[in-house]
């Protein structure tokens, strides 16, 4: 079992990640600006904070073995959020990650492929800029972990792939189920096999 604080717990990812968590009897300390979104579960503590008060945010994570982040790129500072990892004592650090930096082709990211939709570019970009500087970290086992390009809701299946830098494709496209990725990502918790590295989920 595993003290785990996960940040952005509220979200489409974040709440699935939560109940997997919750599910499998770890204790989640479920962290959001608005508490009355986390449901009742077992083993969770719903706590309010913001992921941009560096020092506030450090205290609600001191003392847990694991931090997953949850939040969008765009509505939030990466260099804020691992600052506040590294000063909370916490080595492990996991991030919900976006698909826009994956390849599709040798150094071509499907962010800068013509057909990206033009809504999502400013978060995949983000995205993308939140793993380079965690690939300048080295004093935290971090773990950036990609959902495929259709990341929605879904069945919890627990059938799909796991990649590394290059976009998952399968029969139906490239996508993963917010469930099924929650699958994941709890897996790499309990047993980390992508320390400082990236890794994709898809089907």
């Amino acid at each position: 079992m595993a003290r785990v604080a996960l940040i952005g717990a509220s979200g489409n990812a974040g709440s699935r990640i939560l109940k997997e968590l919750s599910d499998r009897g770890h204790q989640v300390s479920a962290i959001a600006r608005n508490t009355d979104n986390i449901p009742r579960l077992a083993g969770v503590t719903a706590v309010r904070g913001d992921a941009q008060d560096v020092e506030g945010l450090a205290a609600l994570l001191r003392g847990h073995d694991v931090v997953v982040s949850s939040v969008h790129f765009t509505a939030s500072d990466p260099a804020r959020l691992i600052m506040a990892v590294r000063r909370s004592g916490v080595r492990r650090y996991l991030v919900v990650g976006g698909a826009g930096s994956l390849l599709v082709a040798p150094g071509k990211r499907l962010v800068d492929q013509p057909e990206f939709p033009a809504q999502y570019r400013a978060e995949a970009l983000a995205g993308a800029a939140f793993l380079d500087l965690l690939r300048t970290v080295e004093d935290l086992e971090w773990t950036f972990v990609s959902p495929s390009a259709l990341f929605v809701p879904g069945e919890r299946t627990g059938t799909f792939r796991l990649g590394e830098d290059q976009l998952l494709v399968g029969p139906d496209g490239s996508r993963i189920s917010f469930e099924d990725f929650a699958i994941a990502m709890t897996d790499e918790i309990e047993k980390p096999a992508h320390i400082r590295r990236r890794f994709t989920v898809g089907y």
